[in-house]
C-alpha cells in the first residue's frame, strides 16, 4: 500500500465520486469527528457524488439519505440503496429482494442466533438489529469488550455452517441469505441512478474503508484507500487498497478528502 499523498494528479483528476465505508473509516471511536464531517460537506460543495456503503441498517440508511450531504447510501452490506429525490420530495428504496422474503428465513436467523450464543457466549446481538430488514448483526466489539481472533472466526464457522453469507467489519460479524455484496449493490447502483457502465464507473470513483467486508470494494477500484486502522485487518485479508492515510478513521477520511478537494481548486 502506498501513501494517500502518492495518488497522482491524473488519478485526482478522474475522480467524479467517493465511494466510503462509514465505521471506523468514517467514525473514529464511534463518533464522527469534526473534521471528518467537514470534509464531507467540502467534497459535496466541490460538486462530487457521495455514497456511503455501509454494513449499518435501514433504519440508519433512512437517516443518512434524507439528512446527510450525500447521493445516496448503499445498506445492510448491499441489501439495498436509498437515495433522496429532490425534485419529488421523498425518499427511493431499491432492494435487492422484496423485505417480505426475509419472512422465509427468519427461523434460519434465528437458529443462527441461537447458536452463536451457545458457542460464544461473550458475543452479542448488535444493538442497532431492531432496525434491520436482512442480515443478522453480531457484535464483536461496538458495545462489548472486543473478543478474540478465534471467537470472531468461531462466529463466522457458525454462518459458515448455516450457509450463509458472511462479512466481517471492524466491530461486526454480518451474516445473511443471498447472492449480494457491497460491491454488487454499488455497481447497481451507478449503473441505476447515474447511468454509468462499470468500466467508466471504476476508472471514475475512488473507495475509501477499513475492514475484511470492505475486500470486494478495495479490489475492484484501483483508486482505493484504506484509514490507517486498516493494518489492525492486514493478514485477514486477500484484497488489500492501493494506498493507505496517516491518520485513523475520520481524520483519515479528512486526510484523503482534503487531498482531493485541493487537486480540484
Amino acid at each position: 500500500m502506498k501513501p494517500v499523498k502518492d495518488i497522482s494528479a491524473g488519478e485526482l483528476r478522474s475522480i467524479k465520486g467517493v465511494l466510503f465505508d462509514i465505521d471506523d473509516t468514517f467514525t473514529l471511536e464511534g463518533k464522527i469527528p469534526a473534521e471528518a464531517y467537514d470534509a464531507l460537506w467540502r467534497l459535496h460543495e466541490s460538486g462530487l457524488i457521495l455514497v456511503p456503503i455501509t454494513g449499518r441498517p435501514a433504519g440508519w440508511c433512512d437517516h443518512i439519505a434524507r439528512m446527510w450531504p450525500v447521493d445516496g447510501i448503499v445498506g445492510e452490506n448491499g441489501a439495498f440503496y436509498y437515495y433522496y429525490n429532490k425534485q419529488m420530495g421523498r425518499l427511493m428504496r431499491r432492494y435487492i429482494f422484496d423485505p417480505e422474503e426475509t419472512r422465509k428465513t427468519k427461523q434460519a436467523m434465528e437458529e443462527i442466533r441461537d447458536e452463536v450464543s451457545r458457542r460464544v457466549p461473550h458475543a452479542r446481538v448488535s444493538a442497532d438489529q431492531n432496525f434491520r430488514l436482512f442480515d443478522l448483526a453480531i457484535d464483536f466489539a461496538e458495545d462489548v469488550p472486543s473478543l478474540s481472533k478465534d471467537e470472531i472466526d468461531e462466529i463466522c464457522a457458525v454462518f459458515r455452517e448455516n450457509q450463509a453469507t458472511f462479512k466481517v467489519s471492524s466491530i461486526h460479524v454480518n451474516g445473511w441469505f443471498g447472492d449480494y455484496n457491497k460491491l454488487t449493490t454499488t455497481k447497481l447502483f451507478l449503473s441505476e441512478r447515474y447511468g454509468l457502465d462499470w468500466e467508466e464507473a471504476e476508472r471514475s470513483f475512488a473507495f475509501v474503508g477499513d475492514s475484511p467486508n470492505d475486500e470486494p470494494m478495495f479490489e475492484a477500484f484501483p483508486i482505493s484507500v484504506g484509514v490507517a486502522n486498516v493494518n489492525r485487518f492486514i493478514d485477514m485479508m486477500k484484497s488489500h487498497p492501493a494506498y493507505v492515510t496517516a491518520r485513523p478513521g475520520g481524520l483519515g477520511f479528512a486526510e484523503l478528502a482534503e487531498i482531493i478537494v485541493h487537486s480540484r481548486s
